[in-house]
C-alpha cells in the first residue's frame, strides 16, 4: 500500500474550535501536488491520504495487522453508526462528530503513539465510508484550520468518489447532499458560533435526543430547539411516547425558551403553554408538505420578535420543523439550501424531507435577499425597533386583521381531519425513531460464553468458600452446642 502526502505538514491541533481561520498554499503548487497525487496513488481501492503530520486516512480491503512498530491504526465503523430511518445512512451526529474527535485528539496526544502514524481507516462499505470521510474531514475543518474546499479536494484523491447522503423519506431519493455541502456546514457553524466542543455538552444532547426524555435537540444555541410534538397527556402510542407540554416546562424554563410554534394539527391546548407564562402561535399545514409564503414570512416574523428561544414543533420534529429553520437560517445568515439542510440533519438526523429539500433550494435567492433588506434596515436606522423590521415586506404582521385571515385562509386548505385518522409520515418516522433506539445491542456467541463461564468460576469460589471455611465451623459449633 503506497502513501501520498497531499499538504504539507502542519502542526496545528488544538484543544477547542476557535475562531475560523483557512490556510492554502499557492495555486500553482497545489495543482502541481495534484497531479502529483493522482500518479502515484495505486489504481486498487486500496489508498492513503496523508491529512497532517502524523494523521492519515485509508481505504482498505481488509483489517490491517496489529502491532506495527511505527503505524496505529483505527477504525470507527462499527463504533459510531448512523441510526437510519429509511434508506438514509448519515451524516452522523454532533455527539459522534464530538466523539470522534475527542477520540482522535486523544491518540494524537497519546504519549506511547507520539512516534507512531495515526490512520483512520474505513473498509470497501460505501455508506461507512463517506461517515468516516466526514469525520475525519470535520476534524481537519474544526482543529486544523482546514477551508472545506480543500478538505474536500483532499479526500477525492485519486478519484475516489463517495455516495452522496439522502433523506430519510421512503422511495427514491430526487436530492442529494454531498460531502463538501456538511464540510461548508461545520466551516459555517464554527464562524457564526453554532458550534463550540468547549461547551458541547455530548451527554445532554444524547439524552434529550432520545424519544422517552423528550426527542429534542438544539439547531441553533440560545436561538432555536426543534423537538417532536406534545400531547394532550403522557402515552405510548405506535411504538413511539408521548410527552405533555408539562414535560417540557422544567428544561423549558432553564434554557430561556420564551416561543412555542406549533405546525401540526393540536393534539394539545395551546392554553396549557400560555398559561405557563410561553408564547405560542400555530402554523399548520399538512405533514410533509410545503409551506406557503404567508406561513413562512409569519414564522420568520415571529422568530424575529421573539425575546427568547424558541421551540419549534410538528409531528416529529423533522420535516415542517426543519423547513422553517433552515428558512431563518438561510435569510439570516446567508447559508445556501445544501449547508443549511446538512447543518440541521447534523444536529437533528432525518430533518428536511423529500420536497421541503427542493423547496428550500427554491426559496434561497428570495431569502437572501429578505436577509440584505433586513441587515440594512437595521445598518441604516439602529434607533428602529426590531419589532419594526418585518420579513422584507411592510405590510405582513402577525398581528394585523388582515394577515389573521390571511393565514386562517391557508390553514383552511388543510383539514386536520387529514392527519387523524392514517398514519402521516410524521407518525412512522417517529415509531421508527423510538424502536431503533430501544433496541439493545445483541450478544456475540463468544460473549455469551465468556459470561456463562465467569459466572460458573464465580460460583465454585463462592461454594469452595462457604463449603471449605463456613461449614466445617457451623459443623463444629452445632456439635459443641450438642455436647
Amino acid at each position: 500500500m503506497k502513501r501520498k502526502s497531499w499538504a504539507e505538514a502542519r502542526r496545528r491541533a488544538a484543544p477547542a474550535p476557535p475562531a475560523l481561520k483557512r490556510t492554502r498554499g499557492a495555486a500553482p503548487r497545489a495543482a502541481a501536488a495534484e497531479g502529483q497525487r493522482r500518479q502515484l496513488l495505486p489504481a486498487g481501492p486500496e489508498i492513503c491520504l496523508r491529512i497532517a503530520d502524523r494523521l492519515y486516512f485509508a481505504i482498505l480491503c481488509q483489517k490491517p495487522k496489529s502491532g506495527a512498530a511505527n503505524t496505529h491504526y483505527f477504525c470507527i465503523d462499527d463504533e459510531l453508526v448512523y441510526e437510519n430511518f429509511y434508506a438514509d445512512f448519515g451524516p452522523l451526529n454532533l455527539a459522534m462528530v464530538y466523539r470522534y474527535c475527542c477520540k482522535l485528539n486523544k491518540k494524537l496526544k497519546s504519549f506511547s503513539l507520539t512516534k507512531k502514524k495515526i490512520i483512520h481507516y474505513t473498509g470497501l462499505d460505501q455508506k461507512k465510508q463517506a461517515n468516516a470521510a466526514f469525520l475525519i474531514g470535520s476534524y481537519a475543518i474544526i482543529y486544523l484550520r482546514e477551508s472545506p474546499e480543500d478538505v474536500y479536494r483532499l479526500i477525492l484523491a485519486g478519484s475516489v468518489s463517495y455516495l452522496p447522503f439522502r433523506d430519510a423519506s421512503f422511495g427514491t431519493c430526487s436530492f442529494h447532499l454531498t460531502l463538501l455541502d456538511c464540510f461548508h456546514a461545520i466551516n459555517k457553524a464554527l464562524q457564526y458560533g453554532f458550534l463550540d466542543f468547549s461547551t458541547f455538552d455530548v451527554n445532554e444532547y444524547e439524552h434529550y435526543e432520545r424519544a422517552e426524555n423528550g426527542d429534542f435537540n438544539w439547531i441553533i444555541p440560545n436561538k432555536f430547539i426543534a423537538f417532536s410534538g406534545p400531547h394532550s397527556r403522557s402515552k405510548i402510542e405506535n411504538g413511539y411516547p408521548h410527552h405533555a407540554p408539562e414535560a417540557y416546562f422544567p428544561y423549558f424554563r432553564q434554557h430561556k425558551v420564551t416561543t412555542i410554534i406549533r405546525l401540526n394539527k393540536k393534539l394539545y391546548d395551546a392554553k396549557r403553554f400560555t398559561d405557563a407564562g410561553f408564547e405560542h402561535f400555530d402554523l399548520f399545514f399538512a405533514d410533509g408538505s410545503t409551506p406557503s409564503d404567508t406561513i413562512v414570512k409569519t414564522f420568520l416574523n415571529i422568530c424575529e420578535n421573539a425575546e427568547g428561544v424558541i421551540a419549534v414543533h410538528c409531528k416529529a420534529g423533522l420535516g415542517r420543523t426543519g423547513t422553517l429553520i433552515a428558512c431563518y437560517i438561510m435569510k439570516h445568515y446567508r447559508m445556501t439550501a445544501a449547508e443549511t439542510i446538512a447543518w440541521i440533519r447534523i444536529n437533528r438526523p432525518g430533518s428536511v424531507i423529500g420536497p421541503q429539500q427542493h423547496f428550500l433550494m427554491d426559496k434561497q435567492a428570495e431569502l437572501w435577499t429578505e436577509g440584505d433588506i433586513f441587515r440594512a434596515k437595521l445598518k441604516g436606522n439602529h434607533k428602529i425597533a426590531v419589532t419594526r423590521i418585518l420579513s422584507g415586506v411592510d405590510d405582513i404582521s402577525i398581528n394585523n386583521t388582515r394577515n389573521r385571515r390571511s393565514i386562517q385562509k391557508d390553514i383552511e386548505l388543510y383539514s386536520d381531519d387529514d392527519e387523524t385518522n392514517c398514519l402521516t409520515q410524521g407518525d412512522k418516522l417517529r415509531a421508527l425513531k423510538s424502536r431503533r433506539q430501544a433496541k439493545a445491542p445483541a450478544a456475540s456467541p463468544l460473549s455469551w460464553f465468556l459470561a456463562m463461564l465467569v459466572s460458573t468460576l464465580c460460583s465454585i469460589v463462592i461454594w469452595w468458600i462457604i463449603c471449605g471455611s463456613l461449614l466445617p465451623s457451623l459443623l463444629f459449633c452445632l456439635d459443641g452446642l450438642r455436647t
